[in-house]
């Protein structure tokens, strides 16, 4: 395809990638592949090796939304350009390799403000979009719950308002009547009212949905289990370990963000104690703060977990890399305080796994694919979550089932014994719980920490 005699980008190409979607679509037209150029800037402190590598990430980011990299540009800068962050001499020449390569859209690894992608828009005669736009794509693509597809559009449409423009419309609606005089009311108005109502209506449904999310894990704490997410880069076999673990059944594909919504099944781990294990949405290299805000509600699982398991993928490009986006994300929710389990994946595929395992003690290597090093995973699973726990006796006096209900409640219980005077209990409890239930140990009973007990085997 030629450049365009027409330099409105919104009539120059013929995907619909830089539509942005509507309130129930994505961004990439999906009757054709589009092909599309990449673009990646070299800024200090980054070199040009993590660039490549990123864009390298993006490629397949725009092959998971449907459409095919024919072309990449690379650039080093001291700065982005304020107007068109590569600057119109580079522009010029991505819009000339763009005509050369037939692409319909250019896509910068980096996220373009309204005003730049504007710009972009117009010198390159086709639509400029970033690698936010093809993430949330993916996401609307991929969502499937009822609360998933409100968080993605939720994100879609805060995306999307600042980067309204004229799509080539009339743009005067003069009124009628008293009152109403005047110029009127702009259609660009009119679509953003609309998407503000529109947004309005998003969060209140996605409070509603926060409400009952909030019931059920109000429900899971009141039980002895704890509560344990899978948490890790996208691709990294997450849901596939969750299904090896628990048999859940869900969706698996060696493919980017297969799986979004959160999906939680009990487990039951070698020493009889069962806990919630929680498979959520996959992180990436900067992963948009609108898709952060949106998922707000399901990441709180990672935020009140007892335990992360991280799962990597070994056989990564760049698995530290990996898993230093994924703990950046971590922290940005505020979840980088929960005790940590690394799990490295694919051992199948990466025999080669000695330095990895060597740079995180206490790591364990699996391959959830081949049922490799799984019984490991659990004994060290429930190793961590009893090294949280204190090992303790207490005394129930028999007018006290309160008491002993709430023991059941909170703790593990391993033994009842009835005695003259009441119940005595042997249980594994957490700090908060041996605080509330304190006035019923017996003497100081705190017991060894994760050693276990003859009579527990």
């Amino acid at each position: 395809m030629g450049e365009s005699e027409n330099n409105d980008p919104q009539q120059s190409h013929r995907g619909a990638f830089g539509e942005y979607g509507g309130e129930s679509s994505g961004l990439i037209d999906r009757t054709f592949r589009e092909r599309i150029v990449l673009v990646g800037v070299t800024i200090p402190p980054m070199n040009a090796d993590e660039t490549n590598a990123s864009l390298d990430e993006l490629a397949l980011l725009v092959d998971t939304a449907g459409a095919d990299a024919v072309g990449r540009v690379h650039q080093r800068r001291q700065a982005p350009d304020p107007a068109t962050y590569v600057g119109k001499g580079k522009a010029e020449e991505i819009k000339e390799l763009s005509v050369s390569v037939d692409s319909d859209t250019v896509v910068f690894d980096d996220e373009l403000s309204p005003a730049q992608q504007g710009k972009l828009e117009k010198i390159l005669g086709r639509s400029a979009l970033d690698r936010t736009a093809v993430i949330l794509d993916i996401f609307a693509q991929n969502a499937s719950s009822a609360e998933g597809k409100a968080q993605v559009e939720l994100a879609q449409l805060r995306y999307r308002l600042p980067r309204l423009r004229s799509m080539g419309r009339t743009f005067s609606q003069q009124g009628g009547g008293i009152g109403t005089r005047g110029p009127g009311e702009t259609q660009l108005e009119v679509d953003r009212r609309r998407l503000v109502r529109r947004v309005h209506k998003l969060e209140e449904n996605l409070r509603t949905l926060q409400k009952n999310r909030a019931v059920q894990s109000k429900a899971r704490k009141r039980t002895s289990n704890r509560r344990v997410a899978l948490v890790g880069y996208t691709n990294a076999g997450k849901s596939s370990v969750l299904n090896r673990l628990t048999n859940a059944g869900v969706l698996a594909e060696d493919r980017l963000f297969a799986t979004l919504d959160a999906t939680t099944r009990r487990l039951q781990l070698p020493g009889g104690e069962s806990i919630f294990l929680t498979d959520t949405v996959g992180f990436v290299r900067k992963l948009p703060t609108q898709l952060v805000e949106a998922f707000k509600s399901t990441l709180d699982v990672v935020i009140d977990a007892d335990l992360l398991i991280h799962v990597v993928d070994a056989s990564a490009s760049d698995p530290q890399g990996n898993i230093d986006a994924v703990r950046r994300t971590l922290e940005a929710i505020g979840a980088s305080s929960v005790p940590e389990l690394m799990v490295f994946n694919k051992l199948d595929l990466e025999p080669q796994i000695d330095s990895l395992i060597g740079r995180y003690p206490g790591s364990v290597a699996v391959s959830a694919h081949e049922n490799m090093g799984i019984d490991e995973l659990l004994e060290v699973i429930s190793a961590q979550l009893r090294s949280m726990t204190e090992l303790v006796e207490l005394a129930v006096p028999y007018d006290r089932g309160d008491v002993l209900a709430q023991i059941h409640r909170e703790g593990q219980v391993l033994t009842e014994i009835a005695t003259k005077n009441g119940i005595r209990v042997k249980a594994r409890l957490d700090p908060d719980s041996l605080g509330r239930l304190e006035d019923w140990l017996v003497g100081a009973s705190a017991l060894a920490k994760p050693e276990l007990e003859p009579w527990e085997q």
